[in-house]
Order: C-alpha cells, then sequence, then structure tokens
C-alpha cells in the first residue's frame, strides 16, 4: 500500500508540474513488457555465492511503465524529469547452498529471487542541431538509483538495498523521415572503473497531430557494479510504446 501511494504521489506531483508549464512542457509516458536478459548475483560481492536470477531462477515477463517531463527554453535547452520504476521476481531452486547477505539457503529450497531497480533522474541537454528532418543533443543526467536484490525461501529472507547517486551521459536524435514518421535514438549511458549503465530506446515514431506523438520500439537497459559489497550485472530488454503529449 505504502508503495502504490507513494507512485502515485509522485505521478500527481509530475502531472501538475507538467500542467502548470503549459506551452513550454511535454508529458511523456512509455510502457509495454520487459524480459531479463541476463541477472548474475553475488553479495556480499568477496564472499557470497555467484547465481542468476535469470538462469538458476526463472523470471516472467514483467509489466513496466515510466513517466517523462521535458521542460524546453528558447528551443535548444531542455530540463528533463524521469520516474522509471522496474521490478521483476524469480522463482525455482538450485542443487547447491546459497551464501546471501549473511544467510545460507540450503540446495533444493524452492526461491523466490526478486530485483528492483527504480531510477529517478534529472536532466540537462542541450540541442546542437535543429533541422526540419533532424536534430541531435548531448547533456548530463544526475540519476538516482533506488535498489534491492531480495532472496526469500519458506523459513529464510535476505536483502540488499542501495541507494545512490550516478552522473551520466544523455543523448538524443530524431530523424524524421517525413511530416509524420521519424525514427528515434535516445538515451543515457557511462562506463567507469566502478561499474556501467546503459538505457538506450531506438524507437519508430509517428505523428498523430500537433500535440500527440506516439511511438514504438525497443529498449535496452543494462549495467552493473563489482565491488567486495556487491557482484551483480544485468541486461534487461523492453518492449515499448509510448505516447507524448505537447503543450501548445
Amino acid at each position: 500500500m505504502k508503495k502504490n501511494f507513494s507512485s502515485t504521489l509522485i505521478i500527481l506531483i509530475l502531472l501538475f508540474w507538467a500542467t502548470a508549464l503549459k506551452a513550454q512542457a511535454l508529458i511523456d509516458l512509455e510502457s509495454g513488457l520487459v524480459f531479463t536478459g541476463y541477472n548474475d548475483v553475488r553479495i556480499p560481492g568477496d564472499e557470497g555465492t555467484l547465481f542468476s536470477l535469470k538462469d538458476d531462477l526463472i523470471p516472467e515477463a514483467e509489466f513496466f511503465y515510466r513517466l517523462r517531463l521535458n521542460y524546453t527554453i528558447k528551443s535548444h535547452h531542455t530540463l528533463s524529469l524521469l520516474y522509471a520504476p522496474l521490478e521483476t521476481k524469480s522463482e525455482g531452486s538450485v542443487p547447491n547452498d546459497i551464501f546471501f547477505e549473511g544467510v545460507v539457503f540450503p540446495a533444493n529450497t524452492e526461491l523466490v529471487g526478486t530485483y528492483k531497480f527504480n531510477s529517478y533522474r534529472l536532466t540537462y541537454r542541450y540541442d546542437i542541431v535543429l533541422k526540419p528532418r533532424f536534430e541531435f543533443g548531448l547533456g548530463l543526467t544526475a540519476k538516482i538509483r533506488d535498489a534491492e536484490i531480495a532472496l526469500s525461501s519458506a523459513g529464510l529472507s535476505s536483502k540488499k538495498t542501495n541507494v545512490g547517486f550516478v552522473p551520466i551521459i544523455n543523448f538524443r536524435l530524431l530523424w524524421k523521415v517525413d511530416d509524420k514518421f521519424g525514427l528515434l535514438l535516445d538515451g543515457d549511458a557511462l562506463a567507469a572503473p566502478q561499474g556501467r549503465a546503459e538505457d538506450v530506446l531506438i524507437a519508430a515514431t509517428y505523428n498523430l497531430s500537433d500535440n500527440f506523438r506516439i511511438r514504438a520500439g525497443y529498449r535496452i537497459l543494462e549495467g552493473g557494479a563489482d565491488n567486495d559489497e556487491v557482484y551483480n550485472f544485468a541486461l534487461f530488454h523492453y518492449a515499448s510504446v509510448g505516447i507524448t503529449y505537447t503543450f501548445k
């Protein structure tokens, strides 16, 4: 209940913010299905048991949604807020003990694994090129991640949570094939010695009107970290559809 209330409150605040900005604002809703490509976990990173939330425990495709609000100043400068929750569950058993975050889960025990990676992002982007058929911009995203990996069985449970800040490079490229159709490449990505993160969408777009644009495409979310606390690298595939409304 608390989780649902928090999500609803955030959405209502963002919707109010977008409405208040009127002509200079854009609101974007994205939804669809997300599939696990891989999800390898070892916690602690130096002593835990390595296991997979994709291959050892089996995940199901999950419904997802994302909400983004943009505010453009003098055509070239765009500020953006993104709320992107993600949660998947995996179930199954493994033929060996798993030592996970201080708890030993015996072999052949039915397990439930939960992977949560909620993302809150503030982006500034400068559109370097703004032409009738081509747009390209670069920027910087300040990302706050609210992550949790949990494992449970009939009598045992353990979880690792992490809230952290990550700066990421933002980019956007839009090729307008004609007045209606376009191709969009949009995302955030960065690699460093501590880990990496990529969240990239490629989609076909269609203008329904001056205000409404729809799209359909593929999103990839990948990244992770390797340190004494946590070893986790995960890949997710998104079948994505979206709708954008521009306040005129």
